[in-house]
């Protein structure tokens, strides 16, 4: 199978829903003489014409030139997902309504940082958060009980080295895919430290508020609105879903004190690495909790920066001395938790790939980039983090590769997942296969020449 061909086939059986934007949310059809069931699965899991029709336009948006063809894929990817929630039923893979819960309001979070505000949100599809919400928790419950079947037929797919040369080797030379320019980055970075006297004034404007919300009655939801300096969550509230008590990427002391707290109760003060906060505990679900927070962080001076880049010279000496390895000053020197994970590398959220595409990354990462050889480390500088916190870092130009043809030796991390979805691809039609005859299924005759379904074997009574 070529290359760009896997890729294409793999997006449509593996995607499964998993792409579901503000418009999405906004056409809740009700069935009448402007719509009509297009797809029934089992008993009473149906696909609408409008459910297709917001499907295509989402797809439609992001390239203009799809055609109409493309429904017979949508369409398909749709009745798989339904197949796969009532498999997941009768496995009993249930979700929690606290499970579909936190991803609603996780997705609704997204969308506020997308829109800006909550507002804007609003405006934009047309109904309140509270609608949002009611709406299309259904979509929500169908969506992870789709993905926990998806996972469970796909737990045991593996990859190996020989498999993904096996791959490679069929992919006909003049199929090769053209990948554009791409780097491998990592970076090293020193937080700033903060002076006695504004550390001091963040904890007691913190103890204002606290004092305000617990001996005053002020609300804790709109104390963290007006002050808490945490963007992703203020919008919100201050409202976190399923903090795990193992961490999950939370700060320790964080999560140690949210989960010593009753229902509606307001933790002391803490201080974690991102500055001081107090917890409210809205629900603890066994080992997750709901929670709301307020962050106040304390603000770092002029000086605060110059000693951070000081030290930050003073690494990047020893690295050029090689007294030290990248991995090692990372580890010895890094106040990014994160980024030791990965030994410094940046990874590409969505591929999991330290290989970035040059045209994907910040113009100012770009401009500092040409200038630098491989293998060479940057002027320590400062930066703007994910969060929007101001911060100082040295980068590490691990590998640089110019525009080229697919090759193993440039590119294995990317076909060695091209590799790992066709063959997961091939592990869910197979499944399909098996599965297919135990249920009943229509499908509308307007879509009878979809060729997707012509190897479906598609059954007309329930099993």
């Amino acid at each position: 199978m070529k290359l760009n061909r896997a890729i294409y086939y793999v997006k449509f059986l593996l995607c499964l829903g998993t792409f579901i934007s503000v418009h999405s949310l906004q056409a809740q059809p009700i069935v009448g003489t402007a719509d009509r069931i297009i797809a029934v699965v089992g008993k009473n899991r149906i696909i609408l014409q409008s459910d297709l029709d917001v499907q295509y336009a989402q797809y439609k948006d992001r390239d203009p030139n799809v055609s109409d063809t493309i429904k017979c894929n949508l369409l398909q990817q749709m009745i798989i997902q339904k197949l796969l929630v009532e498999q997941a039923d009768r496995d009993s893979l249930l979700v929690s309504n606290d499970d579909v819960e936190g991803t609603i309001e996780n997705r609704i979070r997204q969308f506020v940082r997308q829109y800006g505000s909550k507002e804007k949100l609003e405006e934009v599809a047309g109904k309140t958060i509270y609608q949002l919400k009611e709406e299309n928790r259904e979509l929500f419950k169908e969506q992870l009980m789709a993905e926990k079947m998806q996972s469970k037929i796909l737990e045991n797919v593996k990859i190996t080295p020989a498999e993904v040369q096996a791959f490679y080797n069929t992919i006909p030379a003049d199929s090769l895919p053209f990948f554009p320019a791409a780097v491998e980055v990592g970076q090293i970075v020193i937080e700033p430290s903060v002076s006695k006297e504004l550390d001091e004034y963040a904890r007691k404007k913190l103890e204002d508020i606290r004092r305000q919300i617990v001996s005053e009655g002020k609300n804790f939801e709109t104390m963290a609105g007006l002050y808490s300096d945490d963007p992703g969550s203020r919008d919100n509230g201050g409202r976190y879903n399923d903090v795990n008590r193992t961490g999950g990427g939370w700060a320790p002391e964080f999560v140690a004190a949210a989960f010593k707290l009753q229902n509606g109760e307001v933790s002391p003060i803490i201080k974690t690495q991102f500055g001081y906060h107090i917890i409210q505990m809205v629900q603890r679900k066994g080992e997750v909790a709901d929670v709301r927070h307020i962050l106040i962080r304390p603000e770092r001076t002029t000086a605060d920066f110059k000693r951070a880049l000081e030290k930050l010279d003073s690494v990047r000496s020893l690295l050029i001395s090689g007294k030290y390895t990248f991995a090692e000053a990372v580890g010895k020197f890094s106040t990014d938790d994160a980024a030791k994970t990965t030994g410094g590398m940046i990874i590409d959220p969505q591929s999991g790939s330290a290989q970035l595409e040059i045209d994907h990354l910040d113009p100012a990462m770009v401009l500092m980039l040409d200038t630098m050889k491989v293998g060479g480390f940057s002027q320590p500088q400062m930066f703007t983090t994910d969060r929007g916190d101001k911060s100082t870092r040295i980068v590490y130009l691990k590998n640089r590769t110019v525009p080229h043809k697919a090759n193993l030796k440039d590119d294995y991390s990317r076909i060695q997942q091209v590799a790992l979805q066709q063959k997961q691809a091939k592990r869910t039609e197979e499944w399909l296969k098996s599965r297919l005859p135990n249920y009943y299924m229509k499908i509308d005759p307007s879509y009878s020449s979809c060729h997707v379904f012509d190897n479906w074997k598609i059954s007309s009574t329930s099993k």
